[in-house]
Formats: C-alpha cells, sequence, structure tokens
C-alpha cells in the first residue's frame, strides 16, 4: 500500500479522504495548507500527494509550480477543486499534475484516480530467474490441477483436495483491471465469512479485522447481498 498526502484546507474533506484511503490500505499523512504540506514533503516522500487547488495561502498550482522547479516534485500529483475550469485543469496538467479531480468527489472516482496513479508511477519488478512459466490458462487452473516442476524436469499434479474443501476455492479473472479483480476477490471473501458466520456481522468483524461500520460501508460498496445472510435475530 501506498502513504498518500491529503493537502486541503476544509477539515472535512481531510477527514473524509482519510477514512476512505486508510480502509483502502493506504497511510495518509494530512496538511491544511501549503505551509504545512511543504513540512510534511521535507519529512518524507509520499508516493502520492491529493493536492487542493484553492486554500487561504498559496494555492495548489503555485504549490505545485514550486515543487517542480525545486526538484521536489518525484512524486505523482492529483489535484481537486470544487471551483476548477477547464483552464486550471490544463495549467495543472501543464506543471505536472497526473490528474484533476472536481468536487465532490464520488467514491468511484477518487478511488479508480488513486489507483491509476499508484500503477503508473510503480517500478516494474525484475524479472525472477529459474522459476517454471506458467500459460495464462495454467494460473486460471485451481490449486490441485497446477503442475509443480521437480528437479528431474518431469511435472507431477498435486494431490487432489477433499471435496469439501473445494467448496471455498474461487477462480478469478485474472485479465482485468486491478481494482476490479480486487473487488470480485473481496466479495466472495466476504460472503464466504457471513456464511460461515451466519450472517452476523460482529463475528465477521472480529474474523476480517474490521470495525462494523468499516465492515457495512465496504459490504455495500461491494454489492454483497446482505438479506440472504440475514438470520431471524438480525445482523
Amino acid at each position: 500500500m501506498a502513504t498518500i498526502l491529503v493537502v486541503d484546507d476544509e477539515l472535512g474533506i481531510r477527514a473524509l479522504l482519510s477514512e476512505i484511503l486508510s480502509d483502502e490500505g493506504h497511510t495518509i499523512e494530512l496538511a491544511e495548507n501549503a505551509q504545512r504540506a511543504r513540512a510534511v514533503r521535507e519529512r518524507m516522500r509520499p508516493d502520492l500527494v491529493l493536492l487542493d487547488i484553492w486554500m487561504p495561502d498559496v494555492d495548489g498550482v503555485t504549490l505545485l509550480k514550486e515543487w517542480g522547479s525545486s526538484g521536489q516534485l518525484t512524486m505523482p500529483v492529483i489535484m481537486m477543486s470544487g471551483h476548477g475550469t477547464i483552464d486550471t485543469a490544463v495549467e495543472a496538467t501543464k506543471y505536472g499534475a497526473i490528474a484533476f479531480l472536481e468536487k465532490p468527489i464520488t467514491l468511484q472516482k477518487l478511488l479508480r484516480a488513486v489507483e491509476q496513479a499508484l500503477v503508473k508511477t510503480a517500478p516494474r519488478p525484475a524479472p525472477v530467474v529459474g522459476l517454471p512459466s506458467y500459460s495464462r490458462s495454467e494460473m486460471l487452473l485451481p490449486p490441485s490441477h497446477q503442475p509443480v516442476s521437480l528437479n528431474s524436469g518431469v511435472s507431477t499434479p498435486q494431490p487432489s483436495l477433499p471435496a469439501q474443501g473445494l467448496a471455498s476455492e474461487q477462480l478469478f479473472e485474472l485479465d482485468r483491471p486491478l481494482r476490479e479483480a480486487r473487488d470480485a476477490f473481496e466479495k466472495s471473501y466476504f460472503e464466504f465469512h457471513l456464511a460461515k458466520e451466519n450472517g452476523s456481522m460482529t463475528r465477521v468483524a472480529e474474523k476480517t479485522g474490521l470495525e462494523r461500520t468499516h465492515l457495512y460501508r465496504k459490504l455495500k460498496q461491494l454489492g454483497v447481498d446482505l438479506s440472504r445472510n440475514k438470520r431471524s435475530n438480525g445482523i
């Protein structure tokens, strides 16, 4: 996960973005103005900055220019504004911003912009030498059908799992955007635990390590059918 600096003079916006992005597993740093943002940038190198344009001391575009001219624009920056224009967005892009989000920012647009920004700047992993390569069709097979390469060069199948163990196995389409693949996995993960705990939100929250309110919001976001797992005494 990433370290994200959120720069906005509105306390409510900072708190909301911090909560959403923390739920996604990111580490969040907050700044209410350009002065504070400079201090955070000096202390650390965030992986991404969400920067408001209209702030009382120094506006976001000016701060963006400052970082660019001083060689400190080493991280992607997404600009935010509730009063922005196309000209403002173009100007911000010219000085190094990679995206522009118009307030009010929807959850879907925020997460997509953050994910795309981090994917674009993520270093490519070095190739691993000496490991067998598998075709895409082999990668989608359940573990019981995966070949195991031995030193002798002979491929042998793993022992089949018991039938009851396969009930929770899921096959996920890998040729899709990361966000969609992760949502599909998380939905199956939560549906499995809901069924296992007979729909008890309290026990599922304990098992998954999420606060109950965060868990409920995550399930709604993923489109999990909660009514199917409701018990007679409620969730």
